[in-house]
């Protein structure tokens, strides 16, 4: 159910950047800020389960960027 969430974030998030790229990077940042605390909750875990707890967050981190760089790209090679 995550993993869904997670891909309707980065949609989101790329049509935004797409449309809007300066006012998508408030809430991109806001998206990036919230997963970066479940990072770091998840990483209090004891030993390897605070890497494992923390990687989703980390890789979803990195996807909702990723998205959002995206869409301001493409944006700047459109022709119009």
């Amino acid at each position: 159910m995550a993993v869904v969430g997670i891909v309707a974030v980065c949609v989101v998030l790329l049509v935004l950047a797409f449309l809007a790229p300066r006012l998508s990077r408030r809430p991109e940042r806001g998206t990036q800020r919230t997963l970066g605390v479940g990072s770091r909750t998840a990483g209090k875990a004891p030993g390897v389960l605070g890497r494992l707890f923390s990687k989703p967050f980390r890789s979803s981190q990195k996807a909702v960027g990723r998205s959002g760089s995206a869409g301001r790209r493409a944006r700047g090679r459109f022709p119009l």
